[in-house]
């Protein structure tokens, strides 16, 4: 549009005024110093995707009674005429005005935390009754806190330095909460009935205390671990898988025939270098560094109604996630479980789901179980997601 304006103007310079009668000679072509003042006074056109900061921002859906989603008129609404709203079937804007970096999903419970250093740096919604989400003090009184929180709400941490400590990540498990600094530890909150907070359970008697372990990981640089249910995962440095705890739904059926095994052990599976994997309830997921994603385990795996158990990987066809001849760099690059999904975040930052989809935990819009992987409406960006038993957050940046 600015070329428009500056070809008008010179059109402009090069034409006078032509008398009623007759004809002008026609103009010969422009100075120098035309050419400098009429694009000068041409206007100037700014478009908005050049100059404009994408904006960081959380997205929430699912079961949203028990305060897990954070909107509070979902709960109580803020109108007479209006009903409470059990389930958010598509993703919901989460108002806050603080840049969210990791975000955890608990039993009826959310977990948010910033890696600022400002002194608040770490929300709680949701189920409280195990005071999962810290002491949140009553108004009414002062001895008591809420078992429900409506809305994201500071968590204070002990910090010897809070004006220097971050916040790197929060985790969630039934009704516990980890919350893991850069420089003073983890700190544990919630329920201790297994000694999962890492505290004395009856005097005399410790669980929980962290334990170095051994077995085939002895000696093995691991970069990442997974748990959600009672399995547990863990990628080494060179892309080998390790698996230990429950393997009642087939989830280490690969090296042994026992339902646990107590003892970290090397999975045997040739599918090329492991990037990263994640635990759910019966089911597993890997991501491999070329993109490829596989699955195994018992449940909604992601290939069709047909398969609801293996015990070796399947792979999910790379179409299912948007690649094809015409993208053909699209690639998984982050795979993510519930207790009974799935998800898988691409390079382009879209999000897929597959699983049950247990009080619209999935965010497609409707209520039923989905078995091929299928495409979340957000708009934005997806950059990380939380998956819960019946709900889910993301993190989301703006597309402009």
């Amino acid at each position: 549009m600015a070329a428009v304006a500056v070809w008008r103007a010179l059109r402009a310079a090069r034409s006078p005024s032509v008398p009623r009668r007759g004809l002008a000679k026609p103009a010969g072509p422009p100075s120098a110093r035309q050419l400098r003042e009429a694009d000068e006074a041409a206007p100037i056109f700014q478009y908005v995707g050049k100059a404009a900061k994408r904006k960081d921002r959380v997205f929430v859906w699912g079961f949203s009674y028990s305060g897990a989603l954070g909107v509070p008129s979902f709960v109580k609404p803020d109108a007479g005429w209006k009903k409470p709203r059990r389930i958010q079937a598509t993703p919901y804007r989460l108002e806050t005005e603080e840049k969210i970096t990791s975000a955890a999903c608990g039993y009826g419970f959310t977990l948010l935390s910033s890696n600022t250093t400002d002194i608040t740096k770490v929300w709680g919604t949701g189920l409280n009754k195990d005071s999962q989400l810290g002491f949140q003090r009553s108004i009414r009184d002062r001895t008591k806190g809420y078992e429900y929180v409506l809305e994201p709400s500071p968590i204070p941490l002990p910090l010897e330095k809070p004006q220097k400590t971050r916040v790197l990540q929060v985790s969630c498990g039934r009704a516990h909460s980890l919350i893991l600094t850069d420089s003073e530890g983890v700190f544990t909150m919630g329920n201790n009935s297994y000694g999962q907070c890492g505290r004395k359970v009856v005097e005399d008697e410790i669980y929980s205390v962290p334990t170095k372990l051994g077995g085939d990981i002895a000696g093995v640089n691991i970069i990442q671990v997974s748990s959600y249910g009672d399995c547990c995962l863990a990628v080494s440095d060179e892309g080998d898988l390790f698996g230990w705890g429950n393997s009642e739904y087939l989830q280490l059926a690969s090296v042994t025939e026992t339902t646990q095994v107590n003892v970290p052990r090397h999975l045997p599976f040739k599918i090329g270098k492991i990037k990263e994997a994640a635990c759910g309830g019966t089911g597993n997921i890997v991501l491999t560094e070329e993109g490829s994603v596989f699955v195994w385990g018992y449940g909604i795996l992601g290939k069709g109604p047909n398969l609801t158990e293996t015990a070796v990987p399947e792979m999910i066809p790379p179409s299912l996630f948007g690649w094809s001849d015409f993208s053909p760099d699209v690639r998984v690059a982050r795979v993510r479980c519930g207790l009974s999904h799935f998800a898988a975040l691409t390079n382009r930052g879209e999000l897929f789901v597959w699983g049950k989809n247990l009080r619209g935990c999935l965010g497609i819009g409707r209520m039923e179980d989905q078995y091929f992987p299928w495409r979340v409406t957000i708009p934005g960006e997806v950059v990380d997601v939380a998956c819960g038993v019946d709900h889910m957050v993301s993190m989301v940046k703006s597309f402009v």
